[in-house]
């Protein structure tokens, strides 16, 4: 899966990184390559957490498989 990020400096003096496309994604570092480290993992985390969110709606008898696009 690949997303936009959007980096720019903060009022701090950090760099600030934001994914679009999955909303309240943010993360931020002291240099750009902290800050795209670190929205990685928030990115990772937001899938994770939405994943479970949907999880706990489904019927009982669902089957849940993964796939990687």
């Amino acid at each position: 899966m690949k997303l936009s990020v959007v980096i720019q400096p903060g009022e701090d003096g950090f760099y600030v990184a934001e994914c679009p496309a999955l909303p309240g994604c943010m993360s931020q570092g002291k240099t750009e390559r902290e800050a795209l480290k670190n929205i990685k993992q928030a990115i990772a985390l937001w899938l994770e957490v939405e994943a479970a969110k949907r999880a706990d709606k489904l019927p009982r008898k669902a089957i849940v498989r993964m796939v990687a696009v």
